[in-house]
């Protein structure tokens, strides 16, 4: 992942009421460069210059929507959704980077490899890719369009935040996101710490 400016540009196409669980989120659909669709749920009006409470997260079909205990991804979904629900305001941006960017079918190639003993650095490098392949610039087009602009992150990666600073959003907080932590998943977040900078216990 790039904690440089980039130039990824997406425009708001469609919004619509989404209620759930923890409450009623608005559903913002975003149109992007290579015809990739993201999405945006928020909560509460950004009027004032209060720091919003936000989440960036990355598509995880496996942890998101199949349960997945390989990662914490589904974890971190819901706690960010519950804490923009109780806090009343927040906004929670859904990016279409599956598997760190290389997509589904190399995301399963990948969990192949780690099945025989890489762990995930390794096998997207076996795969001839980089260890992350997001791009969060983005996310500057798809907030300045519900108009936030001084946030509070909930993420783990110290890269996050300079990525948005480097955006030009005013970052007021980390917020860690402590969740989902099992045996299936030990190696996986130890990789994410040692090799990728996580701020782990």
């Amino acid at each position: 992942m790039s904690n440089e400016v980039g130039d990824v540009a997406v425009s708001l196409v469609a919004s619509c009421q989404l209620p759930t669980q923890w409450g009623v989120f608005t559903l913002h659909g975003f149109a992007g460069d290579g015809g990739k669709e993201h999405v945006m749920l928020t909560m509460g009006t950004f009027a004032d210059e209060e720091p919003v409470l936000i989440r960036l997260h990355s598509e995880c079909l496996t942890g998101d929507a199949l349960f997945s205990l390989k990662c914490d991804c589904g974890f971190q979904l819901e706690a960010a959704m519950v804490a923009i629900a109780e806090a009343g305001r927040g906004a929670l941006l859904y990016l279409r980077q599956e598997g760190r960017g290389i997509g589904l079918i190399n995301k399963i190639r990948a969990y192949k490899l780690q099945d025989q003993g890489a762990d995930t650095v390794e096998a997207n490098e076996q795969l001839g890719f980089p260890a992350d392949m997001r791009d969060f610039s983005l996310v500057r087009d798809m907030l300045a369009a519900v108009g936030i602009r001084r946030v509070r992150v909930m993420t783990n990666n110290p890269q996050k935040i300079e990525t948005l600073s480097a955006l030009g959003v005013d970052v007021v907080e980390r917020v860690p996101l402590l969740v989902g932590q099992n045996p299936h998943n030990d190696r996986y977040m130890k990789t994410k710490a040692d090799k990728m900078g996580h701020l782990l216990p």
